[in-house]
C-alpha cells in the first residue's frame, strides 16, 4: 500500500477492520491536536480523539488505539460468556449509554462490535465507538412520529420500533438471528414481537435480564430510562451469585491459561490455596 499520512503526522500501517461507513487502520505518529467529539469528550469509556478532518478525498478520524471488540472476544471465548462476564459487561455498558444520553445523544447502533475493551492500563474499561449513526435527541424527537423510516444500524440488533419503520430511541439487550435480506428481517421482527423477555431468557439467563428487556421495550420514546434501577438489577444478581469485582473476564482467564505453562499455573493455584488456608 502506498504510504498515506494523515495531518502530516499519522502514517497508516495496515487495515484492521471495516464497516458500512469506512475502514479502520492502525497508525503511527506523534500526538497532535485533539479533534472534536466535544459533546462526548472526557467521559469514561469514550475514546480520545487525536485529530479529525479532511485528508485529500476522504475524511479521517484519529483516536487512541483500543483493544478487541466484544464480538471478537466472544469468538475468542468460543461464542460463550459466563454469567459473571455478562454482568460485568452489562454494568459498564449501561453506564456508557447513560453518559451518551446525558450529553443529548442517541447512539443508534448499539452492538457487540461497537463496544471495545481498552488497551494497557485501561484493559478492563469498556469503550463505546462508532457514532456514525448517532443523532441528537432533539433531532430524533422531531422524527419520532414519522413512518417509513429505513431500518437503521445492524438488522440483527434493531429494536421492534425500528423494524416497524419508526425512528430509534432505545435498544433491547439480547438478539439472536442473522439477516441478509428483507425476508429474514421480517422473521426476526416476528420472533421479537412474539417472545416476551422471559421467553427470550428462559433457561439461558437469570430473571433480571428478562426484567431488563421488558422494561426497555415498554419505554415511551420521551421517557428517560432509570439507569440506576437497571444497573441495580444486575448488581444484585452479581452479589447473589457471590462473584468478586476483580475484573477477571472470561478472556482474561483464557489468555492467562494459554500464556502460562501448566506447571507454573499449578504453583500459583497451590500458593492461593495456602494463602486461603
Amino acid at each position: 500500500m502506498k504510504d498515506i499520512v494523515i495531518a502530516d503526522q499519522y502514517r497508516l500501517d495496515h487495515k484492521i477492520g471495516a464497516g458500512g461507513f469506512g475502514l479502520v487502520y492502525s497508525a503511527r505518529g506523534a500526538p497532535g491536536r485533539e479533534g472534536t467529539y466535544e459533546a462526548l469528550g472526557g467521559g469514561i469509556g469514550i475514546p480520545r480523539v487525536r485529530w479529525f478532518g479532511q485528508e485529500c478525498d476522504f475524511y479521517a478520524l484519529i483516536i487512541d488505539a483500543l483493544g478487541p471488540s466484544l464480538e471478537d472476544l466472544f469468538d475468542y471465548c468460543d461464542r460463550r460468556f459466563s454469567l459473571k462476564t455478562i454482568l460485568l459487561i452489562a454494568d459498564q455498558a449501561i453506564s456508557r449509554i447513560e453518559y451518551i444520553h446525558s450529553r443529548g445523544f442517541l447512539h443508534r447502533d448499539i452492538k457487540p462490535d461497537n463496544f471495545l475493551m481498552g488497551a494497557g492500563r485501561q484493559g478492563n474499561i469498556l469503550y463505546t465507538i462508532d457514532f456514525g449513526l448517532a443523532k441528537e435527541f432533539s433531532d430524533a424527537e422531531r422524527c419520532k412520529d414519522l413512518e417509513g423510516v429505513p431500518v437503521g444500524g445492524t438488522i440483527r440488533y434493531a429494536s421492534i420500533n425500528n423494524y416497524n419503520r419508526r425512528d430509534i430511541s432505545s435498544y433491547t439487550l439480547r438478539q439472536g438471528l442473522k439477516a441478509k435480506d428483507d425476508e429474514k428481517a421480517a422473521l426476526i421482527k416476528k420472533m421479537k414481537e412474539s417472545l416476551s423477555g422471559r421467553e427470550l431468557c428462559d433457561a439461558i439467563l437469570p430473571e433480571e435480564f428478562a426484567t431488563y428487556i421488558d422494561y426497555t421495550r415498554h419505554l415511551p420514546f420521551d421517557d428517560k430510562p432509570n439507569y440506576a434501577y437497571l444497573r441495580g438489577l444486575f448488581r444484585r444478581r452479581f452479589s447473589v451469585e457471590g462473584f468478586r469485582h476483580d475484573n477477571v473476564f472470561d478472556w482474561t482467564k483464557k489468555m492467562f491459561d494459554e500464556e502460562t505453562p501448566t506447571e507454573e499455573r499449578s504453583g500459583i493455584f497451590k500458593s492461593e490455596r495456602k494463602i486461603k488456608g
